[in-house]
């Protein structure tokens, strides 16, 4: 009768003392290393990918507050809204004017004397009926939109000061800290009546950071202003020359 000769094995990895001693001694060969599965990972779909900085950037507010619940996985999303969210309400801080206030000589100390330390004050002397005057607030109407950060206001000249020639009208006061800062008569340091709201800006900022956008400190904008004023005018002239080419063409 045949002998039966059994091998048993054990758990996948396992090695006896026997095994260990042939091995030492290179009977046999070395132990596999025991099989391990890969770490299992889910299918992320497109859609569910962290965001970038750059695709947050591009959305608005109120997407923001959309995309919310769908990204509540992202941890960086809901403290990046927060801080979109303040750089927008700092922004509309900084445009708070925007356009020429008229003004009475009863509101000109609450208005101009006590404005901010912080806020120039441009104060434009007009009487109606004088083109230059209509002149110069066309230009000044477009500054306000480029620098809401400054305040404009406007006041019949002899309601500001009595008496005041008409001769001398327009006029530009400049105030800051409740002190005037530039007086500037007539059209002449703007140009003429060739005058623009490039010319007028080079002008207020002259000496001092009179026009501010709301970006950034003092100095660097009024380095903005003159910078700006440079590419306007280019683009200005580039636009006429374009236009007195397709004229001669036509």
């Amino acid at each position: 009768m045949a002998d039966y000769h059994f091998v048993y094995k054990d758990v996948e990895g396992a090695s006896t003392q026997w095994d260990d001693i042939q091995r030492r001694l290179g009977n046999l060969p070395p132990k596999p290393e025991p099989f391990k599965p890969p770490p299992f990972a889910p299918k992320v779909e497109a859609d569910e990918q962290p965001k970038s900085k750059e695709w947050l950037d591009a959305r608005e507010p109120e997407e923001l507050e959309e995309l919310e619940d769908e990204l509540d996985d992202d941890r960086f999303l809901e403290q990046y809204r927060k801080m979109r969210l303040a750089e927008l309400r700092e922004a509309a801080k900084a445009a708070r004017f925007g356009s020429i206030v008229p003004i009475t000589g009863s509101d000109f100390v609450r208005e101009v004397s006590q404005a901010p330390s912080d806020v120039w004050v441009v104060v434009f002397l007009y009487k109606d009926g004088i083109p230059e005057c209509g002149l110069l607030q066309n230009c000044l109407e477009e500054l306000t939109t480029r620098y809401p950060a400054t305040k404009f206001v406007k006041i019949i000249s002899t309601d500001c000061i009595p008496n005041y020639p008409d001769r001398n009208v327009p006029t530009i006061l400049v105030y800051n800290n409740s002190a005037v800062k530039g007086t500037y008569v007539g059209l002449q340091k703007f140009g003429g009546k060739r005058c623009t709201p490039e010319s007028v800006a080079l002008a207020l900022c002259q000496s001092d950071p009179v026009l501010n956008d709301g970006h950034g400190g003092s100095d660097s904008s009024r380095d903005n202003v003159i910078e700006g004023v440079r590419r306007k005018f280019i683009e200005k002239v580039v636009a006429q020359h374009e236009e007195r080419e397709e004229e001669d063409s036509d």
